[in-house]
Order: C-alpha cells, then structure tokens, then sequence
C-alpha cells in the first residue's frame, strides 16, 4: 500500500468536504460562482478559486444537484445563479446527516487515541 502524504490526504478530504459545504451554500440562496469563491474565504480551510468552484459547479449540474440559470445583474454582465434541484436538495440532508454521525464519530475516536496516549 503506498504510504498517502499528509497533503494529499488534507487535498482528499476537503474536496468531499467542499461539496457539502457549497450545496449547503446554494441551499440558502441561488449563487453564482464567484459569490460561492467569496463566501468560502470566510472560513479559511475552504477558502478556493474560481478554478476549483466552476468545474465542481458543472458537475453537480450535470449530476443532477443544482440547476442553473441567467440573471442581469446591475454590476455587469448577466450572471450564472445555481440553485438546488430536489435532488439535490434531498442528498444535501443526506450529507449532513451523513457529516454529523462521522465528525462525532472522528472527534469520539481522536479523543479516545488521546486517552489512552496519556494512560499508556
């Protein structure tokens, strides 16, 4: 088995984790991408570019999770706003279901590894 290096092992994780959270952020309000990039800057660990959000925003269209569609905007060109599709909507509460029952699992198991390092 070859040995995962601790930053792709860090680049794994937060592409999973980055779905959730930018179907989470469309959940709340139709975006765009860039709006989704800004957003993401507030919690540092999710911070991404546009490079990273527009390919995972078409494949969550072409998936099925979000529908996208054309809006004026008064700052500029019309822009592309996604929203959840039920679908998408239903899998989000999946993934958050999902996402609580294994962070609590995680924390649980780092807590116990931690015991026993300070018994052992």
């Amino acid at each position: 088995m070859a040995l995962v290096r601790a930053g792709e092992w860090s680049s794994q994780i937060r592409r999973g984790t980055l779905e959730l959270c930018v179907l989470a952020l469309i959940a709340s309000k139709p975006r765009y991408g860039y709006d989704l990039v800004t957003a993401l800057e507030r919690w540092e660990p999710l911070a991404t570019t546009e490079g990273t959000v527009y390919p995972l925003l078409r494949r969550l269209q072409r998936e099925g999770k979000v529908e996208a569609s054309w809006r004026e905007s008064a700052a500029g060109p019309p822009r592309k706003y996604y929203q959840l599709t039920p679908y998408g909507g239903g899998l989000l509460e999946r993934m958050t279901a999902d996402w609580a029952e294994l962070s609590e699992a995680v924390r649980e198991s780092l807590s116990t590894g931690k015991e026993a390092k300070s018994h052992g």
